[in-house]
């Protein structure tokens, strides 16, 4: 085997509840899964077919570390999600068959540079960048669903600084975590190490130095960060 020309760069992990770390390998989202979230941000709530996004690995937060402020921005906005941890992968893989695929769920923030999105939006060039920078994806504990079961319902909410800024219900999504895994296994094929943040209620708003975030998920977990 060929050694490396350059160091490798090491593996990104999440910590899993009761022990051991979940090996992260890509970072996907759901944009607009929430209704009212799709009209405050100007969309159709409509059931159309679901688009992703990514984040590189990398771009986690994890163990209730501070998240940096990024540069490029005058606008970094909270999005509270649920997230999926896929421990079986596959393509195609059929909505009833889904939840088998799945090795736990966490909490997470899709944080992002609003500002750049929207001039990204307005010229119709890809807004990778007000999505997917260094520290844009603080994530807690993962929770294994032989613990916690497969969540449908159930209460999320981020406070900042102790005031609850979003509050939705999981039931409200409107693709339910089974479609998410098929829909998603039909663009590409999943793998173990995978994560999926689910999509986030509305309410998203504005953050600055210094503020403390809690975010959960009822019967799933937290996730805790200070943006620095």
């Amino acid at each position: 085997m060929d050694a490396y020309v350059v160091a490798p760069p090491p593996q990104i992990t999440v910590p899993v509840e009761g022990g051991g770390v979940f090996p992260v390998r890509r970072v996907y989202c759901v944009g607009r899964n929430y209704a009212a979230h799709a009209r405050e941000m100007g969309g159709d709530p409509n059931r159309e077919p679901p688009f992703f996004f990514s984040k590189p690995a990398d771009a986690l937060v994890t163990s209730g570390a501070d998240t940096p402020f990024p540069p490029a921005t005058e606008s970094l906005h909270h999005e509270i999600e649920l997230v999926l941890a896929i421990g079986q992968g596959g393509a195609d893989i059929a909505p009833e068959q889904a939840l088998a695929h799945i090795f736990g769920y966490g909490v997470g923030l899709d944080l992002t540079r609003r500002d750049m999105q929207e001039r990204a939006k307005a010229a119709r060039q890809p807004w990778d960048m007000s999505k997917g920078f260094d520290g844009s994806g603080p994530v807690g504990t993962i929770s294994p669903a032989a613990v916690v079961g497969h969540p449908s319902a159930g209460r999320i909410s981020l406070e900042v600084n102790g005031q609850v800024c979003q509050a939705g219900e999981l039931s409200d999504m409107i693709w339910q975590v089974p479609e998410i895994v098929a829909a998603l296994s039909r663009l590409v094929r999943l793998a173990p190490g995978d994560l999926i943040f689910t999509g986030t209620p509305d309410g998203v708003g504005p953050l600055t130095r210094g503020d403390v975030l809690r975010g959960e998920v009822e019967g799933i977990g937290m996730v805790e960060t200070r943006i620095v």
